[in-house]
């Protein structure tokens, strides 16, 4: 072996242990941010706890709650975490096409919680019962907006990333990213199983 090949070996050595060493600080950074995450949906929670009886009169949970619509919400919300899921176990196979099905899969699910979301916060406020009405409503909108935006966000990766699996297939850093995206899109089914046992279920009892 020549002195180049030996050199060439140690600097492709040393540049794969450099990217490998900025894939554990991105994950970790990442752990950060969903810690601080948890901190601020915990706090959401928390205030919504204390205000879910200023309703001033107006609405209360019984009054506008349905159970069918929560239990749609909720299932797409869990299907969406499954096929994410199979999404995961694609990735590990190296299957782009399987990849970006199941991702396909993932953004519908997600979008349709997004939709109902959002016929779900035009109808109560096109019935008089929007942020404005009470504390318990400013709780709710505040808590289920903040969910719904970081859904939104969890969406807009999914279309980023599938657009980088396809253009660049499952390189070690777009399987990073896909990894990280993957605890996002499950932590946001924890924290919607915290919000539907706290904020829905009670009015639906």
């Amino acid at each position: 072996m020549t002195d180049g090949a030996v050199t060439a070996g140690i600097g492709d050595q040393i540049e794969a242990e450099a990217a490998n060493r900025a894939i554990d600080e991105r994950a970790y950074g990442f752990w950060i941010y969903l810690m601080s995450d948890a901190i601020i949906f915990a706090l959401l929670l928390a205030t919504f706890a204390v205000m879910s009886h200023s309703t001033a009169d107006g609405p209360s949970s019984h009054a506008l709650f349905r159970l069918s619509h929560a239990f749609a919400k909720t299932m797409l919300l869990l299907a969406s975490s499954t096929t994410f899921g199979f999404a995961s176990v694609a990735i590990a196979a190296e299957q782009c096409r399987r990849t970006l099905a199941w991702l396909s899969v993932t953004f519908l699910f997600g979008l349709g919680f997004i939709a109902m979301e959002i016929s779900e916060f035009h109808a109560m406020a096109v019935a008089g019962a929007g942020p404005w009405r009470s504390g318990f409503l400013s709780a709710l909108f505040t808590l289920n907006g903040t969910y719904g935006a970081h859904v939104s966000v969890g969406l807009i990766l999914i279309v980023v990333l599938g657009c980088e699996v396809a253009r660049r297939g499952l390189n070690p850093f777009v399987v990073s990213r896909l990894r990280r995206l993957g605890l996002f899109w499950h932590f946001l089914d924890i924290v919607w199983i915290a919000i539907f046992s706290i904020v829905y279920l009670p009015g639906l009892i």
